[in-house]
């Protein structure tokens, strides 16, 4: 199967992501966690806490350079792309994805 043009441009943001998050510290421990009602883009654990962090990436491109473009890009608010519907799915995934691991402890609601 062919990756699609969003599906590329989503793995260069995730790897992005991936980047930053092992530079601050943190261990990926899962990419691209999905099911039929959700998908976590990248699970990372804290070294030092041991915390779990889900982390949703969203990756935005545009093309040619326009007058302005990088004030628009920089004025990119993440969260105006994820909508209520978008969060109680993550929620769910999120749940999902603690009851697979069986993980339990200390997990704060």
């Amino acid at each position: 199967m062919a990756i699609t043009e969003k599906r590329e441009i989503g793995d260069i943001g995730e790897n992005l992501a991936c980047k930053f998050l092992k530079k601050e510290g943190l261990k990926i421990v899962e990419r691209n966690y999905l099911k039929k009602w959700g998908e976590i883009d990248i699970v990372a654990k804290c070294k030092q806490s041991q915390k779990l962090h889900f982390v949703e990436v969203k990756t935005v491109s545009c093309e040619g350079i326009r007058e302005g473009i990088i004030t628009k890009i920089l004025n990119y608010k993440v969260d105006n792309n994820v909508h209520p519907w978008k969060l109680k799915r993550l929620s769910r995934v999120f749940q999902t994805y603690l009851l697979d691991k069986d993980i339990s402890d200390g997990i704060e609601w």
